[in-house]
């Protein structure tokens, strides 16, 4: 006979009560540096500039986390800070050590790192550290919904639907535009399949995941529709690798972990919240449905860059293109969201609204961040120019700026990162390898100087003996002059 125990273990109920106070309090910090703290995800050498047959090598630059704190939330105009990339790199560790990742071959690093990755005590630390890291990248999205009509309806929200879906047909993305401009195409194309490596198989490993609830018989069709998405991607993965191929890079997940851009991330990472998280299932319908629409709005565009910049006809986004007329979004939203409302009123319509409006905004600045990234790669020489133009600028008027100064030994790497403000780098002695992409390594030398603007992803790895450089650091208005 089996005994109906409802009492606590002895001490629980305080430990669980000091578990939640660290998570919301000025601890909370201390969480996501213990979860940091994983040898896997120890700062770069100079050979693991893309970790291809290693998929548990997360790179998070842990020393990094000393000065930032993610007790507190991120404001809307803050997501791009380093932050920001930190920490959906954390939060992809998290989600991601739920999931079988096999690498391509045995070998001791992926042995070592992957025995870290998928030990208890990082699962335990992650965790714990998990809702920490979800309100410091998330929580600025409330702010950014714009209010629902009053009187909301299924057809209301259809016509906002309709309206989003007709302005990204027309305009999917400025990154697109970009790229087509680039005068390296074949460089800003592998970059930009990088980041769509970075969030495509989150965006649709998520909603499998999702799928595995029992939904019969008040949602009787969405697990099908939601499996099936997986499905398709299965289906596609010879497509997808002949995709990669084409740029030399390989389907290995955190391949090229290094270079994914925060909001490459984000946009994976998104899903995967809303997946792990059964009671806001209509907002991870609403995301869904708008990944759907993306996917169908984009394959045009995606087609024509790789044939551009790579010379091939991709068959992953030309054999099958996604087609979603308003007739199909229509009986799609039919499907996922009227049993919903029937089952849970407004709160549903509401929620669901959330969902595609949020994950709308994370590809929205998706698209402006990668469209910054490969503006600011395809003119490396210009924001060489300009280093050189405001260090005789700050000289010739004796202007005095906040400075750092390293010195570094050979091999030295610096993980990739971002600035919080515009930056100078100026080589004083020494060689270097500076790099934003896996095409190439531009060289720096003696005298040498580049202007690295907010937000933009870099690293680098020393060459010489030793290397002394120094980054001034530029305000906003002095950066708008040049």
């Amino acid at each position: 006979m089996i005994s109906d125990q409802t009492t606590a273990p002895p001490g629980f109920d305080d430990l669980a009560r000091r578990v939640e106070a660290a998570q919301h309090g000025p601890g909370a910090h201390a969480l996501v540096r213990s979860f940091a703290s994983n040898p896997a995800f120890r700062p770069a050498q100079w050979e693991e500039l893309t970790t291809e047959d290693d998929p548990y090598r997360r790179l998070v630059r842990p020393a990094d986390l000393a000065w930032l704190d993610y007790a507190t939330a991120l404001g809307p105009d803050d997501t791009l800070k380093l932050s920001g990339l930190l920490g959906h790199r954390m939060l992809r560790n998290i989600y991601d050590a739920d999931l079988l990742y096999l690498p391509p071959n045995r070998n001791a690093a992926a042995d070592r790192d992957g025995a870290d990755f998928y030990g208890a005590a990082n699962r335990l630390r992650g965790a714990l550290a998990q809702p920490i890291l979800e309100r410091h990248l998330f929580s600025f999205l409330a702010h950014q919904r714009p209010n629902p009509p009053a009187g909301l309806s299924v057809a209301g929200l259809l016509g906002e639907l309709r309206g989003y879906w007709e302005e990204r047909r027309d305009r999917p993305g400025d990154a697109f535009a970009v790229l087509r401009g680039t005068r390296d195409r074949r460089e800003a194309t592998t970059f930009a399949l990088v980041q769509l490596s970075a969030f495509l198989p989150a965006v649709r490993a998520a909603p499998a995941r999702a799928s595995l609830g029992e939904y019969n018989p008040t949602q009787p069709v969405a697990r099908e529709l939601l499996l099936d998405d997986y499905r398709r991607w299965v289906a596609d993965s010879d497509a997808w690798t002949t995709l990669l191929a084409a740029a030399g890079l390989t389907p290995t997940v955190g391949a090229y972990w290094q270079l994914c851009l925060n909001t490459s991330l984000a946009r994976g990472n998104y899903l995967h919240h809303l997946s792990r998280a059964p009671h806001r299932h209509a907002e991870l319908v609403g995301a869904f449905v708008h990944q759907r629409i993306d996917d169908a709005v984009v394959a045009t565009a995606w087609a024509d860059a790789v044939e551009g910049g790579l010379g091939e006809q991709p068959a992953f986004f030309t054999s099958r293109p996604p087609t979603l007329l308003p007739a199909v979004l229509d009986d799609l939203v039919d499907t996922l969201l009227t049993p919903l409302v029937a089952l849970s009123g407004d709160a549903a319509l509401t929620a669901f609204r959330a969902g595609f409006t949020d994950a709308a905004e994370l590809a929205r600045r998706w698209d402006r961040d990668l469209a910054e990234q490969l503006a600011w790669a395809d003119s490396i020489e210009e924001h060489k120019a300009k280093a050189r133009d405001i260090d005789t600028y700050l000289t010739t008027e004796g202007i005095e700026v906040d400075l750092d100064t390293f010195v570094e030994s050979c091999d030295e790497t610096s993980t990739t990162h971002v600035h919080d403000e515009h930056r100078l780098v100026m080589i004083e002695s020494g060689d270097m390898h500076f790099w934003n992409n896996v095409t190439h390594k531009i060289a720096l030398s003696d005298g040498d100087k580049i202007l690295i603007p907010k937000s933009r992803l870099h690293g680098s790895t020393v060459l010489s003996g030793s290397c002394t450089y120094h980054q001034p650091i530029i305000p906003d208005d002095m950066y708008l002059k040049f």
